[in-house]
Parts: C-alpha cells; sequence; structure tokens
C-alpha cells in the first residue's frame, strides 16, 4: 500500500521561494520595524499581568508608552 501525497509541508512559509504577491505583502510596512530583546522570567510575568489587567496584550501596551515618549 502507498501513502497517497499530501500537498503539507514542513518549514517556514517566508522561506519559500515562489512568493506571490498578497494584500498583507501589498500594504505599506515600510516604516515598520521588529523590537527583540530578553527579560528576565520575573519580569515578563510581571509584565503580562499588569497587559492582562489593563485588558491590553504586552505589544499594544509597549507601542503606546514609546508612542508617548517626548521625540
Amino acid at each position: 500500500m502507498s501513502k497517497p501525497a499530501s500537498t503539507l509541508t514542513a518549514g517556514r512559509p517566508s522561506a519559500r521561494s515562489n512568493k506571490a504577491a498578497t494584500l498583507a505583502s501589498l500594504a505599506d510596512e515600510a516604516g515598520t520595524k521588529r523590537v527583540n530583546f530578553e527579560l528576565p522570567a520575573s519580569e515578563h510575568t510581571k509584565l503580562k499581568i499588569y497587559a492582562a489587567k489593563q485588558g491590553k496584550t504586552i505589544k499594544e501596551l509597549l507601542t503606546e508608552y514609546v508612542a508617548g515618549l517626548p521625540e
């Protein structure tokens, strides 16, 4: 018995070479940057709890904070 061929593949979609244009890829996101930094687990937990109490995500909290900084 042979297995049926599957169209699913493993791996990152962004690494595939056959990139067709999508609405998301056509959006003007040239002005965005990803921010990545390390926090101790206890500080992350503290931040996550605070965000939940505010009814927001960590991303929303930090985005609002940065937007409020003086230029």
